[in-house]
């Protein structure tokens, strides 16, 4: 569900009247040059600075925000307006390995981003610091390193293809319905990363596709949260989201709900497996391959705390992986000769396994996933124009300089923009808003990686994706056994379809797609 993402200009202005007499002194006091924002081509107003360029361009601020960061020199955009929080984005890969990496201790995540997700992400990994986030950061790292859990991702990915998914798409050809591929997708993800999570299978493409009423709940909960929160960034005045929730005001009331949601469905699944691990012993539990039951077995941890850490990896399992998928599928319908080749590529790792003669049922194995270089570098490629997580947020500490001579204020929130980086010609070249995967090939013919600092789509520095095989392992499994038999024909029209600014990425109107039997005479 799209969110608008402007807050009552109105009640602002009620919240600001007050202080207006102070900031006027305020802004007449000199400030040091050095330390002034930078607005490479924006108007800047008295008092209020750049910040109605943000609030008139909320609807549109990814494309709004890339423009204004391709135009300036050095790729950076700072504000500042008096009485509110400052910030700065960037799409600079020198500034991004500033405060990923060298100066990472300055840029964390920070009390206000924190509290902004901290009653939906709780102190998960994605929203703590410090030593909580390092022993979550330790214990995930330990858990994703075991051969155990990658080969049990694979057999989850396997089971969701070969007996839902491919007899979706199949059932969606022979009617000759047009079926929402992210709507699909999401469902697809929602139920992997439950098995992979927690030990669930919520079944959600089962029934040719109809979603079991608690799964299709909890999904429209977990789209609302994000889009909730996602409003709290947005808004000029930070903390205007605590009185709207005091008030019970939209969006807070419909967050209030989807949290409530979110984390019932959670503590239900986390009430039963500790149910089942007294009834079994701790021993059993350890057995267990799902990533809930390896944390439960140490047996320190609360429920709240547990809940935390799954609502967090639920997060990353299934919105990022949907949203990358969804707009790779977009991309690929657009570019039949990119289709054909990954085609190829898929037919000839086939043809050279020793399984060929069971294909019509068998998803692919690790090796043979790992084989598919111009697949993996295809998704790579889409990723980089259409990043899962557009914009990622961190807090300044202390003052502070990035490389490019910007000046960033303690408290200040400090964004990199990886959608914006995508379209700079002075990082990718001319062809920057081409969907070419071949960028990413050697003359060897093998994926040749770039600096994750120029590519941050799984981040970088210290707190880099640990998920980032296990994503590409589930990426590349679905693509390569849908695409392997059916073709997609997006039927929403010529025009780029719209974005939504969540936490992640979504496509506006979900992505309506023909499936079409694939033949080898359709590859000539």
């Amino acid at each position: 569900m799209e969110l608008s993402l402007t807050s009552s200009p109105v009640l602002q202005f009620v919240v600001l009247l007050p202080l207006l007499p102070l900031l006027c002194l305020l802004y007449l006091r000199r400030q040091d040059p050095k330390k002034q924002p930078r607005a490479h081509g924006l108007k800047v107003y008295p008092l209020v600075g750049t910040v109605p360029h943000f609030v008139k361009n909320q609807r549109r601020f990814l494309d709004w925000s890339t423009d204004v960061l391709k135009r300036d020199p050095s790729h950076t955009l700072s504000f500042k307006a008096l009485g509110l929080t400052g910030g700065a984005i960037t799409a600079n890969p020198a500034n991004v390995e500033h405060i990923l990496k060298t100066n990472f201790a300055n840029y964390p995540k920070g009390e206000l981003t924190v509290s902004m997700i901290e009653d939906f992400l709780g102190h998960g990994i994605f929203n703590s610091d410090g030593e909580q986030w390092l022993w979550q950061r330790k214990a995930a790292s330990y858990e994703f390193s075991k051969r155990s859990l990658r080969n049990f991702v694979v057999d989850a990915v396997r089971f969701e293809v070969v007996e839902r998914l491919l007899p979706l798409l199949d059932g969606a050809r022979r009617d000759g319905r047009t079926l929402d591929v992210q709507d699909v997708l999401e469902r697809f993800a929602l139920d992997n990363i439950c098995r992979v999570a927690f030990g669930e299978d919520p079944a959600c493409l089962a029934e040719e596709g109809i979603a079991a009423p608690e799964s299709a709940e909890f999904m429209r909960a977990f789209n609302d949260a994000q889009s909730a929160t996602m409003a709290r960034f947005m808004s000029p005045v930070k903390s205007l989201w605590r009185l709207k929730k005091f008030l019970n005001m939209e969006p807070e009331r419909r967050m209030g709900e989807a949290v409530g949601t979110v984390h019932g469905y959670a503590d239900r699944i986390i009430r039963e497996r500790r149910a089942r691990g007294e009834a079994a012993g701790l021993a059993a539990c350890r057995r267990d391959n799902d990533f809930l039951s390896r944390f439960a077995a140490t047996g320190e941890h609360s429920d709240e705390t547990l809940r935390d850490v799954v609502t967090n990896f639920l997060l990353a399992g299934r919105d990022t992986t949907s949203s990358a998928l969804t707009w790779f599928f977009w991309l690929v319908s657009t570019r039949p000769d990119v289709e054909e080749k990954i085609v190829r590529e898929v037919r000839a790792v086939r043809r050279a396994s020793s399984r060929q003669e069971n294909a019509a049922a068998a998803a692919f194995s690790f090796d043979e996933l790992r084989d598919m270089q111009y697949l993996h570098a295809a998704i790579t490629e889409s990723m980089r124009l259409y990043p899962p997580v557009a914009m990622d947020t961190h807090s300044c500490k202390e003052d502070d300089f990035l490389p490019d001579g910007t000046f960033v204020g303690k408290g200040w929130l400090t964004t990199y923009s990886a959608f914006a980086m995508g379209r700079v010609e002075d990082i990718w070249g001319a062809d920057c808003e081409e969907f070419r995967p071949e960028r990413w090939i050697g003359e060897d013919g093998a994926f040749r990686p770039e600096s994750p600092f120029k590519y941050p789509v799984f981040h970088a520095g210290p707190r880099m994706c640990l998920g980032k095989e296990m994503a590409y392992i589930q990426m590349k499994s679905i693509v390569a056994c849908v695409l392997e038999r059916f073709s997609f024909q997006f039927v929403g029209g010529e025009e780029r379809p719209g974005l939504v600014l969540s936490l992640t990425l979504r496509m506006e109107g979900g992505l309506p797609m023909k499936v079409i039997t694939r033949t080898n005479s359709a590859l000539g």
